[in-house]
Parts: C-alpha cells; sequence; structure tokens
C-alpha cells in the first residue's frame, strides 16, 4: 500500500505536466483569424473577389493610399490562395490563416526576433502537425506533407522577408501627401461670352464691333460724347476756319521757304556729285584697259 501510494506521485507528474502543456498549446492557435462562413465565402471568389473581401475582413479602408495596409492584405491573400491551391479543409484553412497572422502578431506586439519566431513556428507545428501521440490525435490538423509545405512557404514569404517586415511595423516613414489640382474653366456671365472653340474662331476685331456688347464704361463715354458732340464739332469748324499763316510776315515765309529750297537743292547737288563721281571712276577704269591692249 506503501509503495502504491508512493509511486503514484512520481508516474502522474510527468503526465500532469504534459497535460498542462497540451492546454497551453491548444491556447496559442483557439482564436480563429477568420471565421469558417467568412472562409466559404472567399472560396466562392476569384482572386480579385478575394482581395476584395479580405480587405472587407480585415477593415482596410485606406489601400489606395496607406502603403502599411496594402503589403498586410498581400500577405493575407498570398497565404489563402497558396492555401487554396493545397486544396485544404475548412479547419486546415482557419488553422493555416491564424498561424499567419500569430506570426505577424508576435513580430508587431512582442518584438519577436527571427529565430524566436522559427522556433515558435516549430512548437505550434508540433501541435497541429504530425505525431505520434494518441491522445492529441484529434489536434492533428496536418499530415507531414503539408507541414512540411507550410514550413517552406513560410521560409520564403516571411521569414526571408523577415527584416523588411520590422521596418514596415517599426520604422517611422514621412506622409507623402498625394494631391492633384485641377484647374476647371468656368463659362463667364453674359457681358463677356465664353469664347467660341478655335475651329470657329473669329478675328478679335469683328468679335469686338459686332458680336461682344459694349461695356458699361464704353456705354456711359458714347454718352458722354453724344452729350458733347455739337460743343466739339463747332470747335472743330471753328478751328478749320483760322488762317494758318495768321501771326506770320512775308519776311518770315520767304525766309522759310530759302531754308527748305536750300536744303533740298543741297541734297539734289550732292547726289549728282556722287553719280558724275561713280561715272568717272568708271571712265577711268575703262581707259587704263585699253592702255594696257
Amino acid at each position: 500500500m506503501e509503495t502504491s501510494s508512493g509511486t503514484t506521485p512520481v508516474g502522474s507528474a510527468p503526465e500532469a505536466e504534459k497535460d498542462t502543456e497540451l492546454q497551453e498549446h491548444e491556447k496559442i492557435l483557439s482564436s480563429d483569424f477568420l471565421s469558417m462562413d467568412q472562409i466559404t465565402d472567399l472560396l466562392k471568389e476569384n482572386v480579385d473577389g478575394i482581395q476584395e473581401k479580405m480587405g472587407t475582413f480585415l477593415n482596410f479602408r485606406h489601400l489606395q493610399t496607406c502603403l502599411k495596409e496594402g503589403i498586410l492584405l498581400d500577405y493575407y491573400v498570398s497565404g489563402f490562395l497558396w492555401a487554396k491551391g493545397m486544396e485544404f479543409s475548412i479547419t486546415q484553412y482557419s488553422k493555416f490563416m491564424t498561424l499567419l497572422d500569430m506570426l505577424l502578431h508576435n513580430l508587431r506586439t512582442l518584438h519577436m526576433s527571427l529565430e524566436d519566431s522559427i522556433k515558435w513556428l516549430g512548437e505550434v507545428m508540433a501541435e497541429i502537425g504530425p505525431t505520434q501521440s494518441q491522445k492529441n490525435e484529434e489536434q492533428n490538423v496536418f499530415n507531414i506533407e503539408q507541414a512540411n509545405a507550410i514550413i517552406d512557404y513560410l521560409k520564403i514569404s516571411l521569414f526571408q522577408h523577415y527584416r523588411l517586415y520590422e521596418f514596415l511595423f517599426f520604422s517611422t516613414r514621412e506622409e507623402i501627401v498625394i494631391g492633384t489640382e485641377q484647374v476647371i474653366e468656368v463659362v463667364k456671365t453674359s457681358v463677356h461670352p465664353f469664347p467660341e472653340p478655335l475651329v470657329e474662331g473669329i478675328s478679335f476685331d469683328i468679335h469686338s464691333a459686332f458680336i461682344e456688347p459694349p461695356s458699361t464704361s464704353a456705354m456711359e463715354m458714347k454718352g458722354l460724347d453724344q452729350e458733347q458732340g455739337p460743343e466739339h464739332s463747332q470747335s472743330e469748324s471753328d478751328t478749320s476756319d483760322m488762317d494758318p499763316l495768321v501771326g506770320f510776315t512775308i519776311e518770315d515765309v520767304k525766309s522759310v521757304l530759302a531754308q527748305v529750297t536750300e536744303d533740298i537743292l543741297k541734297g539734289i547737288q550732292t547726289e549728282i556729285n556722287e553719280k558724275l563721281q561713280i561715272q568717272e571712276e568708271a571712265f577711268n577704269t575703262r581707259i587704263e584697259k585699253l592702255k594696257k591692249a
């Protein structure tokens, strides 16, 4: 009796530790990243539909302007499409997508290094992968080939670019404001009508004279001209009737005419002298040629 009572705690201690470890492993992927209904809905869509609905499920609202959301969406969509190519079951889809999310969660929240992430993956795959334990047979979601394929996929998708994902979560980046400025030409009012297209265009003079209505200032000036018209016309007629030579004597007129005539004659004389000099040089050249001949 004493022997049996003494050996029971010794034999049960390892089993208790295994049960505790099993409970801890069961909590690792207990919460599903995607529900069964969401996975079933995604399986009905093509690539574009999967990307659109995955963005909706993840509540990504700034995919067109937020680089971080675009990278994360590509991470999850690529994983889902890879799982679709592996022809996983709904349960396998759920565990695999939760595994992808937990790896990013460990990196983003726990600042887990690459080595720690690989160790954590080994522990999780020991839980949901193939094992010799019959007690944990229900937790063996993937067979040996599927488990190896998952590890190979994570090597080329996450672990190979681990530093880039660290930069994504922990490095501050300047926000680039993207905007476009559009200049819209508004149709003018009836006072200044909108110009016709160039094909139907006409000269500005014709447009101003016959098409464009006169402005308010032009109308006011025209009215003033009409009001002052008789007075201006009378003053112009008086000016035209006056003799332009009033105030000049005959001697003044003669001196002006003599000066003008002298200037004209000087110009003509200079021109004649230049022409005679040119002809004289030409004759001298011919005479020299005849003497040499």
